[in-house]
């Protein structure tokens, strides 16, 4: 026994942090008459500020034929506006001493930058104006759609272990929004127009449909008062929320084959499961949470002890799950097979390992040192003012509310054992899953392609 204090150690102390109420009693919210919500956490540790724009729309929100528009106009975002010419933003910022850079998710859209504290007026007024101001010249939009273009080809097309990921979501999602990739199908892209993204714009960029937050070495009270001076004579939209798109009941297992010049084979297996925003049973999410971490939490976990060192059945094998999507998402395993070793072994060993999650309990000192590992990931993130902000701004924009930042440590600290298998036996099944395998072509002389190194469990 001797071996596992120093892990219960640990835990104590992450459950003393987890008990105590800081994160919440700093943070500032409020509202705007125009709506829009500003949180401020005042954080002096150094003289900066970060400060994030976060709009309710992404990729989710699209259709048939517009997809990627999300992520085209937050390109265009930087193309200027009648009083700040293109680039002009992005000069500006960097003329301050500051960083700035933009963010599409399939859930949200966000534009943040990190500045010296005194400059922050300077991100707002830059921020407010271009919220409601922006210009769509037909030039810069036919620059940057290709730019785009490119993105996609280089990042998902020209990428087998990416494209066989985006190909796994449109197999597992048939009526979901989460069906089609963030940044768009490339015949989506083709025939976007400028038209498109006005419409967009018009519709979703406001401040009744936008959350500001602030983090860093500031007043709230101060910040608040700047926030009125600069987003506060902006008008607000009347906001229609896109119908729901709730995903059909699977009826059996999918799979597909994905064919493309690989160095190597590759499996990717999602489940269907629930998140923090869709679960009936609160405690579900931080349990898969916690599943994720036994399966994949560093080098003594179970898929690198397990398939890569003992069995040597796979070159890597990883797990991932998200709890804050918007709507349900995918408990993923991925793996390569080891030289010499085929996929199909591969799965039949990654299988394995969901079958004795659900008949062995996990052990006490397994799921102490995992809870440890996992509280810990989350508590060092707030050391950063980027990743608070960003905690922040995700949690209030998928409409969970930011206080629930402050319960990840104490739910996920209360998982036991047997809800562990609970989850595992309830979700982990053939009618919720969906299995992806990469099936090499032979690459063209020249390539080189990194097959085999990206994790798509980690997306």
């Amino acid at each position: 026994m001797k071996q596992i204090k120093p892990i219960f150690s640990l835990l104590l102390f992450y459950a003393m942090l987890a008990a105590t109420p800081v994160l919440a009693a700093q943070v500032h919210e409020f509202t705007l008459d125009n709506g829009l919500k500003l949180l401020v956490k005042p954080d002096h540790r150094a003289p900066v500020v970060v400060s994030q724009i976060w709009y309710k729309v992404g990729s989710s929100y699209e259709h048939d034929g517009i997809t990627g528009v999300s992520h085209v106009l937050e390109h265009m975002m930087f193309k200027g506006t009648k009083k700040h010419g293109p680039g002009e933003f992005s000069r500006i910022i960097a003329e301050n001493g500051g960083e700035e850079n933009a963010f599409t998710g399939r859930d949200y859209t966000a534009y943040f930058q990190q500045l010296e504290k005194s400059r922050l007026k300077v991100s707002f007024e830059m921020e407010a104006d271009r919220m409601r101001n922006l210009l769509l010249p037909a030039d810069e939009f036919a620059k940057e759609v290709k730019v785009v273009m490119e993105e996609r080809r280089l990042r998902t097309e020209d990428k087998p272990q990416s494209l066989t990921y985006e190909q796994l979501n449109a197999a597992a999602f048939v009526n979901s929004p989460y069906h089609h990739p963030i940044i768009g199908w490339m015949q989506d892209l083709e025939s976007l127009q400028t038209e498109d993204l006005a419409t967009w714009y018009q519709r979703w960029y406001a401040p009744n449909n936008a959350t500001l937050v602030v983090v860093g070495d500031v007043v709230p009270e101060q910040v608040f008062a700047l926030a009125k001076t600069h987003f506060g004579p902006l008008e607000p939209s009347e906001l229609k929320q896109p119908k729901p798109r709730t995903e059909s009941k699977q009826r059996g297992i999918r799979r597909i084959t994905v064919r493309a010049p690989a160095e190597l084979p590759y499996l990717l297996m999602g489940y269907k499961v629930p998140v923090l925003k869709t679960t009936a049973e609160e405690w579900e999410p931080y349990a898969l949470e916690v599943l994720a971490g036994v399966l994949d939490g560093g080098d003594s976990a179970r898929l690198a002890k397990n398939l890569v060192r003992k069995q040597q059945l796979a070159a890597s094998a990883g797990a991932g799950y998200n709890l804050y999507s918007m709507r349900q998402d995918l408990f993923l395993l991925d793996g390569t097979p080891a030289q010499g070793r085929t996929v199909a072994e591969l799965e039949q060993a990654l299988r394995a390992e969901i079958e004795r999650l659900k008949t062995e309990p996990v052990s006490e000192q397994e799921l102490a040192r995992i809870k440890a590992q996992v509280v810990a990931g989350k508590t060092y993130e707030q050391d950063s003012p980027f990743y608070q902000a960003m905690q922040m701004g995700t949690l209030e924009t998928i409409g969970l509310g930011w206080q629930r930042m402050d319960e990840y440590s104490s739910k996920v600290l209360a998982i036991t054992a047997e809800q562990l298998q609970v989850v595992a036996r309830k979700y982990l099944i053939d009618d919720h899953l969906t299995i992806a395998q990469l099936e090499p072509l032979p690459l063209e002389k020249g390539t080189n392609n990194d097959g085999g190194k990206h994790h798509a469990a980690r997306h």
